[in-house]
């Protein structure tokens, strides 16, 4: 049986694009003096072990992979966009600096998104509506705070720059999946949104969210605040579960229906990019699909230069012959998001 091409994916950084393969992220940045580096990351084994075949569970896994090397990625990129002569004397997170920062961000998240929409709408529970209006009133708060927030980060300098990566991001994958040259000509045809965007999972996150607690009671209060806590997971998964359909048949009427919000909010979050943006893009999911072909070597510990030809596997001295293609065939292996 033929098996399914490997279904690239990644996320903008600051002045680049990482791109996820099966075994590693590849990033590329652009320099402040112009010049676009290429980096890799190994991605996590605990994430794509057997239990990445579960359903459900492997929502989880992805948005905590998602999250880990999401960090990885922005240290390296911040280290190189600020580089001057030397750009390997930027200095790394640790792994307890990671793990603290991550575990913040997510308390954060659910303190924010979650719990306070729970504590705004007690208001509505002491006026006596029932439990179905209140909990419709607590989702439409957090949908409300997770749509203002993009809004507003959305309206920074620095962040627009982010967005235009992010549109540039979409564009190469779509080209890739469309089997198009990977060229600035060729990629500027197609839209910076893309069904299987983070943001989307993230706006997916907040829909089912409010579909699910629609039908849980709101008493005891204990209750109510626990439930929010320790259904993330769950509703992370089905999320996932959704945006992984809805990736593979963006034809289907109901599924582009379902996903038209999560397109709608891309508006928001993405730019379109120029075609500096674009270049780097390229490069990213080049050197993605060439590690997972083993044309070439990864480069984990030091930032190689986009011009330079990709340094063959299993070759510590020698540089490859060839130079990275632009029209690829798909790869056969198993999807790696």
């Amino acid at each position: 049986m033929k098996k399914r091409p490997v279904l690239y994916g990644g996320q903008a950084i600051i002045e680049g694009v990482m791109i996820r393969g099966q075994s590693r992220a590849a990033l590329a940045v652009r320099r402040p003096d112009g010049l676009i580096i290429r980096r890799s990351i190994p991605l996590e084994s605990w994430a794509n072990s057997s239990l990445r075949n579960i359903a459900l569970l492997r929502g989880v896994l992805v948005l905590l992979e998602t999250l880990l090397v999401g960090m990885k990625s922005l240290t390296i990129s911040a280290n190189e966009a600020a580089a001057d002569d030397n750009p390997e004397d930027g200095a790394q997170l640790s792994n307890v600096a990671m793990a603290t920062l991550l575990g913040v961000s997510f308390v954060l998240g659910i303190v924010i998104f979650f719990l306070i929409p729970v504590f705004i709408s007690r208001l509505v529970d002491h006026s006596g509506a029932n439990n179905f209006v209140a909990n419709l009133v607590e989702g439409g708060i957090r949908l409300a705070l997770f749509i203002g927030y993009v809004w507003i980060i959305g309206k920074m300098n620095d962040i627009k720059r982010v967005f235009g990566y992010h549109g540039a991001e979409h564009m190469v994958v779509h080209a890739r999946e469309a089997g198009e040259p990977l060229t600035v000509e060729s990629v500027r045809r197609f839209p910076p949104a893309h069904p299987r965007c983070g943001t989307s999972f993230l706006m997916t996150v907040v829909l089912v969210s409010i579909v699910m607690f629609m039908f849980f009671p709101r008493e005891p209060f204990w209750f109510l605040v626990v439930s929010r806590i320790i259904l993330v997971p769950i509703i992370a998964g089905i999320s996932y579960e959704f945006i992984r359909f809805a990736g593979t048949h963006q034809g289907n009427i109901l599924v582009r229906l379902f996903n038209s919000p999560n397109l709608l909010l891309q508006d928001l979050t993405t730019r379109q990019p120029d075609d500096g943006m674009m270049e780097v893009a390229i490069t990213a999911i080049e050197y993605a699909i060439a590690i997972d072909e083993e044309r070439a070597a990864p480069s984990d510990d030091a930032s190689q230069m986009s011009s330079d030809p990709y340094k063959a596997v299993f070759d510590d001295t020698e540089p490859a012959a060839t130079s990275p293609t632009a029209d690829l065939d798909p790869p056969t292996n198993t999807p790696g998001d």
